[in-house]
């Protein structure tokens, strides 16, 4: 218990860390220039360590998700309308907020291609050739070879045999389950121990980039990143009183559209305040159960599901900081690359639970797509600010998810209460 909370001070301490490193090598950068690119091998060096891990990160923690998923059958009817739920508004959140930035363009008007390297990625981009239809691009999520997929940092195919994996693994004899459970459970924890250390990097790398991007670009992208979260903003309100206002309002009989905000207020707060759907797990159990008329049933199933799985906020901002950067470098992007936005910002955020520090898991969506990564160091300064926007988001999800399961699965929960 004393070690969770520890790597919770330190988490929080490197927050703030990065917090200062970013402002620091802002004005480093506008202080020295185009001199300050001097400093970019270094925030290089922490670049490529990311990539060392994100591979093996998304396959164990995603072969463990699919695990635990593939187990929950039991649950019959509730487990089935609280997964589409669950995927249905994520996928949503993640077309909004596309949507939002392709129509916006928020990371439009800098040549961040002219940073050493990018504009070798972006050509190779550009060299593609034709664009993919739509059986290549559903044919391009299956691996011919896992082994390939994995070495070459495919993860739309790694995504796809995780998943494979993962429920295969469920359906194993129970022993045996057990055994391989925790060897993919201890495997991504030795992946996130390994993500641990090269976080405590994360304030010299961001001081770097930070001062290397400064000193190329000025204040603009300074101003950009403003301009992120201000629609990143307008998106999260729309998916919460819109898109989970509107679905509790017409599949909910729990409770009516107003009265379930009014009572999820003090959750929503606590959640922005932590950053942490499990931290307002108890409160929000609490709230849906005696002031939600909820099931005891339904929320002891539902809302500890969705503080792991439901992570509308996190896929909204996967996409968005995606085309964010794609603009950056001037990219084009196909058809193909859209896609694999949205189907790795889907499910990358299924396996965003558990993984600390800023969203890493953003790394696997920009790969997915063919964008490079360079840039993304500028955004871990404001993560916080992001993650307590979408964490109040996503606790309120879970709760709305709890009232519309209630509606359809009276009989499964009943029977669990007795």
């Amino acid at each position: 218990m004393e070690a969770k909370k520890s790597g919770q001070s330190i988490l929080r301490d490197l927050g703030t860390w990065i917090v200062i490193a970013t402002v620091l090598g802002a004005v480093v950068g506008l202080f020295l220039g185009k001199s300050a690119h001097m400093l970019a091998p270094i925030g290089d060096l922490f670049m490529q360590l990311i990539k060392m891990i994100v591979v093996p990160m998304v396959f164990f923690s995603l072969v463990g998700g699919a695990a635990a998923l593939g187990r929950s059958k039991g649950a019959g009817k509730v487990g089935l309308v609280t997964f589409l739920y669950y995927g249905a508004t994520t996928a949503i959140a993640v077309i909004l907020g596309l949507a939002f930035s392709v129509f916006f363009q928020p990371g439009s008007g800098i040549d961040m291609a002219a940073i050493s390297g990018a504009a070798v990625q972006v050509g190779d981009l550009s060299k593609a050739g034709a664009l993919p239809g739509f059986w290549e691009t559903i044919i391009g999520f299956v691996p011919a070879n896992p082994v390939k997929a994995l070495t070459d940092g495919n993860i739309l195919q790694i995504i796809t045999f995780s998943l494979f994996v993962g429920f295969a693994l469920a359906m194993l004899p129970e022993e045996e389950k057990c055994f391989m459970s925790r060897i993919v459970d201890n495997c991504t924890k030795i992946c996130i121990k390994i993500m641990m250390a090269v976080m405590m990097l994360a304030p010299v790398g961001v001081f770097c980039l930070m001062a290397d991007a400064t000193g190329s670009f000025g204040y603009d992208v300074l101003m950009k990143i403003i301009y992120l979260i201000g629609l990143y903003i307008c998106v999260l309100i729309l998916v919460t009183y819109v898109m989970i206002g509107g679905s509790v309002a017409l599949f909910s009989k729990c409770t009516g559209y107003v009265e379930f905000f009014k009572a999820m207020w003090k959750v929503q707060v606590l959640a922005f305040s932590t950053a942490s759907s499990m931290a307002a797990l108890p409160l929000n159990m609490a709230v849906t159960e005696r002031e939600l008329h909820v099931s005891k049933g339904t929320t002891s199933f539902a809302l500890p599901l969705g503080a792991t799985i439901n992570m509308n906020g996190n896929a909204a901002y996967y996409a968005m900081a995606a085309i964010f950067i794609a603009q950056m470098y001037g990219m084009e992007l196909t058809f193909g690359q859209y896609i694999a936005i949205i189907v790795t910002s889907t499910l990358g955020a299924v396996g965003q639970a558990g993984v600390p520090g800023p969203t890493l898991l953003v790394v696997a969506v920009l790969i997915s797509a063919g964008i490079p990564i360079d840039a993304l160091p500028i955004l871990f300064g404001v993560d916080r600010i992001f993650d307590m926007l979408r964490t109040a988001v996503n606790i309120t999800g879970d709760a709305a998810c709890a009232t519309i399961v209630d509606r359809f699965t009276k009989e499964e929960t009943m029977s669990s209460d007795e």
